[in-house]
């Protein structure tokens, strides 16, 4: 029973291992192809196109067809598909014969009730369906969580998503259920700092499921998980609000970015910089763009018209030689992050694509025609 034991915990190790694998997709010699986290080719470019990495799988076309590989590159769904998505929470949407179906990782297709309009599943099993011009949410074993409803339901953030009839916006959560009623001309995304809501012109964020009107408020921008503050619009200038909806910092800056780590990138005419959450300089509107920071400390920074590295000082640690433009190949490419991400940065260098570490160097010490972020 004991050897048992550790053969299974052995295997779940194993697995859990091969699901934590990130390959980055590289295009070289007009071929796509992945590489790991140590800048090492582990899938040959030899695809005309492919898509990123989505739960172990990522697409690929070859004989005017999509298919399915696995992280050894080898084909576990036969390119026999005219057009394919990610896979999320096991399936994912094939187009064949004119016909949409959602397929899981053995190919075997899932019967719906949907109709019309096909929709991904997302990280937590659920996906829109549409009859009619309303939508519903049903889930992987095909059933309906609600019924369609809604004009719109955008994407669920946090386990909630907003949703739209007519004009009005409001909230539900998994299960369909209002969590904000659908009552106002703007919302923001679900955060758990605070979310922001419009009435008509008034702008204000919801306490406790109130509405607070911000003073004089013309637009804000969501809330993150970094900061207890937003920036906020008065007029033409842009300050901080809290999760009050009380102003923090005055609008005196001319644009802005969320905090992060502390700090702030804000630009007066058309020089960025950097404050603190108490609104004081940090660091000095010396640039023509500016990012936020990231985990490691190192926010992007642009001089004349490339980007480099700064530190939370101010000092220039990786120069500025780069472009770092977000942005995909095709439909795989979403969320793609500008500055470092896990210890990496994806940049342009000339006229080449590929990720620098944190000491400046090229991963690999390989550039590509174009490269994406990393994903499992």
């Amino acid at each position: 029973m004991k050897k048992l034991s550790l053969l299974i915990l052995a295997l779940l190790v194993n697995l859990s291992f091969a699901y934590a694998q990130e390959f980055a997709r590289v295009r070289d010699n007009d071929k796509f192809g992945f590489i790991d986290k140590s800048g090492a080719m582990v899938i040959t470019s030899q695809f005309d196109k492919a898509g990123n990495f989505s739960e172990g799988h990522a697409a690929a076309f070859k004989d005017k067809k999509w298919g399915f590989i696995d992280t050894s590159g080898k084909w576990v769904i036969q390119p026999s598909y005219d057009k394919v998505k990610a896979f999320n929470s096991g399936y994912a949407l094939v187009l064949k014969d004119d016909q949409w179906n959602y397929i899981d990782t053995s190919g075997n297709i899932l019967n719906t009730p949907v109709q019309e309009k096909f929709y991904d599943f997302n990280e937590r099993g659920i996906a829109f369906y549409r009859i009619g011009k309303k939508i519903g949410l049903m889930n992987t074993n095909a059933k309906v969580i609600l019924e369609p409803t809604y004009d719109v339901i955008k994407p669920f953030v946090d386990g909630h998503a907003r949703v739209r009839n007519g004009d009005m916006w409001g909230m539900i959560d998994l299960t369909g259920k209002v969590t904000i009623p659908v009552e106002y001309s703007k919302l923001s995304d679900y955060r758990t700092k605070a979310i922001w809501a419009a009435k008509g012109e008034s702008y204000g964020v919801l306490v406790n499921g109130k509405f607070e009107i911000v003073a004089s408020a013309s637009k804000i921008w969501d809330f993150t998980n970094e900061s207890d503050l937003t920036y906020a619009r008065k007029g033409k200038k842009v300050g901080f609000i809290n999760a009050k909806g009380e102003w923090v910092i005055e609008p005196t800056f001319d644009k802005a970015r969320a905090f992060k780590n502390g700090l702030a990138p804000v630009a007066k005419e058309k020089s960025w910089g950097y404050i603190n959450e108490q609104g004081a300089e940090v660091v000095g509107f010396n640039y023509r763009d500016a990012e936020i920071f990231a985990d490691n400390g190192l926010a992007p920074v642009k001089e004349k018209k490339l980007w480099g590295f700064i530190d939370s000082t101010g000092k220039m640690v990786i120069p500025a030689q780069y472009n770092i433009t977000a942005g995909g190949l095709s439909l795989f490419s979403k969320n793609n992050i500008k500055g470092f991400h896990n210890g990496m940065a994806r940049v342009r260098y000339k006229k080449t694509w590929g990720f620098i570490t944190e000491d400046g160097q090229p991963l690999g010490g390989k550039w590509y025609q174009n490269a994406e972020n990393f994903s499992e």
